[in-house]
């Protein structure tokens, strides 16, 4: 957990849309972007076997739904709207994920190596 004076300033940057730094002992930062089913970027390459924290970002005029069932995660944003997912430990491999709520758009991946 961090302290709390070490609180504000992450979220500060993480609302704003700066990349922080990651800092050691700080899991690393990657974002998606979602606007009316276009998930940017298509391919996310995250370090396998680390924690890592997933930013996702709807910049569209619609409701999302990030699914990934080889994840097994999900979750709704509405248009605006930003939130997170934090993932434990991922094996090495290539996992989909889509906007459930696009479904006539490709998939993007998550790549862990």
């Amino acid at each position: 957990m961090l302290a709390p004076h070490l609180r504000l300033p992450i979220f500060l940057t993480v609302l704003l849309g700066v990349t922080p730094v990651v800092a050691e002992g700080m899991d690393p930062v990657f974002r998606v972007h979602f606007s009316n089913g276009v998930i940017s970027p298509t391919v996310i390459e995250v370090p396998a076997n680390t924690r890592f924290k997933l930013q996702l970002q709807n910049d569209g005029s619609t409701p999302i739904e990030f699914e990934s069932v080889p994840l097994r995660k999900e979750k709704v944003l509405g248009p605006g709207a930003s939130s997170f997912l934090v993932f434990r430990s991922l094996e090495p491999g290539d996992y989909a994920f889509f906007d459930d709520f696009h479904l006539d758009m490709p998939p993007a991946r998550l790549v862990a190596k």
